[in-house]
């Protein structure tokens, strides 16, 4: 090989072994606060307080169902290197358990003094409490609390941020309300694939009558007999839509919409929220999607 080829080749592989070498060293020295947010709602409002300021890892992302999530083996070492573990509580996220066993971060679950809804005046263990605005507005405080303490050097960034958001979620609260009140009173019933939106309904004032799937989780299948009555509720209090989630198969919502003649919304977001891009990838904006989609049915 003549002597430039040589040197240009050698150039060339110098090139690539530094250029690889310096990839190595950016993921590693990345300086910023490692934090990781067990579902999809709790990391949109985690970015909402930090931005860019901190590494965030979400351990279930938008569009996955996180009552049947089990931990993968990035999402251990995620959490193994974490310095701050956000997690909303109530079961969602009970899949983390295990691995925090040997962590060292600092832990905090946003339902931790929450005021739960009630269920025949007993507090709810509905892990839904991001369907009300007023929910939000408290875990930004805590998750403005927890960055703050693990970073002091950029509270001021989180607590800005978090200010920031909270407004925007009492106009969120104020245009949601707007939107469903246009609803006319005796249309404002659902049923929905589960329990997912009791939250939503007793700040906005719907009456959720019953569920495809019963309970808070969707681990559950319903019986032929829950379906039956399930369907002569449906029929008898005259719901003009049965409600199913992007991240649950629709199948038994539709099963009953035939059953009884009513249309399926299968587009909300529940567990989750939608993905970059659809306008639902935050907790405002799926706030006000899931309103103007069940004011549209039920209007």
């Amino acid at each position: 090989m003549p002597r430039p080829a040589r040197v240009l080749a050698l150039l060339a592989v110098t090139t690539a072994i530094f250029a690889a070498g310096c990839g190595n060293a950016t993921e590693e020295d990345d300086a910023r606060l490692r934090v990781v947010a067990t579902i999809a709602p709790v990391g949109a409002l985690t970015q909402a307080v930090a931005g860019d300021t901190v590494r965030l890892d979400i351990l279930v992302r938008a569009g996955v169902d996180p009552h049947e999530y089990e931990l993968k083996a990035n999402d251990a070492r995620a959490v193994a290197k974490a310095q701050v573990i956000l997690r909303n509580g109530l079961g969602t996220d009970a899949f983390l358990d295990k691995a925090l066993k040997d962590s060292k971060a600092l832990v905090v679950t946003l339902t931790d003094g929450l005021a739960l809804r009630l269920e025949d005046g007993v507090a709810s263990r509905d892990p839904h409490i991001w369907h009300d605005p007023r929910n939000d507005i408290a875990m930004v405080d805590t998750i403005v609390k927890a960055l703050s303490a693990a970073d002091p050097a950029h509270a001021a960034i989180f607590e800005a941020n978090g200010r920031a958001y909270q407004e925007r979620l009492h106009t969120v609260d104020r245009e949601v309300q707007a939107i469903i009140d246009t609803i006319p009173m005796a249309n404002r019933k659902m049923v929905t694939d589960h329990e997912a939106f009791g939250y939503f309904a007793a700040r906005y004032g719907l009456t959720v009558v019953g569920s495809v799937i019963p309970g808070a989780s969707t681990g559950v299948e319903p019986s032929a007999g829950e379906i039956a009555t399930l369907v002569e509720t449906v029929r008898r209090e005259g719901v003009h839509a049965i409600f199913a989630e992007s991240s649950v198969d629709p199948k038994v919502a539709r099963r009953v919409a035939e059953e009884t003649g009513m249309k399926v919304v299968d587009d909300l977001y529940g567990d989750s929220l939608g993905s970059p891009g659809s306008g639902a990838d935050t907790i405002d904006g799926m706030l006000l999607s899931n309103a103007r989609k069940i004011a549209d049915a039920l209007k």
